[in-house]
Parts: C-alpha cells; sequence; structure tokens
C-alpha cells in the first residue's frame, strides 16, 4: 500500500474532520485512482495553516487511510466541489477515510512512497480492529 504525506493541519481535517479533497498542483496518475493510500501527517506544519481542532497535532506519523476516487482541475471556486478546494489546483477526491486509534511513527517522503514491512503490519493490525 502506497502512502502520500500532507502537512498538519491537512492530514488531520482529512481524517478527523470533512476534508474530502487534496489541494495539489500536479495530476493524479490514472494508476492510483480508485487505489487504497496511507495518509502520513509530515513532520513540520503548514505554517500558513489556519485550521483548528483536536487530533491535528500528530508529525512524522501515518494516521489514516482513505480510498482515492478521482481527480479534476478547478479553475475558479465558482464551480467549486468542497469548502476546502483552492482555485488553479486539481483536486484529488477522496473517500472511504479510516482514521487510525493510534498514529504509527514513519518517516514520509515527497509524491506517493511505500512504509516499511514494520509500519505496514502496525498499520493493518490497527485496520483489522477498527473494521471489525
Amino acid at each position: 500500500m502506497k502512502a502520500l504525506t500532507i502537512r498538519q493541519p491537512w492530514a488531520g481535517a482529512i481524517v478527523h474532520q470533512s476534508k474530502r479533497v487534496e489541494n495539489r498542483t500536479w495530476k493524479l496518475p490514472e494508476k492510483h485512482e480508485g487505489a487504497r493510500i496511507l495518509i502520513h501527517a509530515a513532520a513540520k506544519p503548514d505554517k500558513w495553516a489556519t485550521v483548528y481542532g483536536p487530533n491535528l497535532d500528530v508529525y512524522g506519523a501515518i494516521v489514516g487511510v482513505v480510498t482515492l476516487t478521482g481527480c479534476h482541475f478547478a479553475r475558479d471556486l465558482n464551480v467549486c466541489c468542497s469548502e476546502w478546494a483552492e482555485p488553479g489546483v486539481y483536486h484529488w477526491e477522496l473517500a472511504d477515510v479510516i482514521a487510525l486509534p493510534e498514529p504509527v511513527p514513519a518517516k514520509g517522503r515527497l509524491s506517493f512512497w511505500t512504509p516499511d514491512d514494520t509500519v505496514l503490519a502496525a498499520v493493518e493490525t490497527q485496520l483489522a480492529e477498527v473494521t471489525r
């Protein structure tokens, strides 16, 4: 399973709030559409973000799992798909969000990446418990 590193508070907003779109400057590769991916909270926060709420202070860890269901480009916000969306970027559509009960520490990377076997096993154990 691949992972995607996202800065806080955005990773937390995906898994603990209603953020169901990820704003990216690059189009979602077709091979990842429909895939389940891990959401990794980056080691450093987005210093310009103004989202507040619980569970947004975890850094350097896998915090949840989502399904990438689609991607579209938004030229402006008049035809916006979400309150979380930004104009002039690609909107990756997210669904089937599952927050992990306990963050799994991991070092992130740019773009899609594959966590090591220890991290994947820890995530799979929690997912088995959550989805029973």
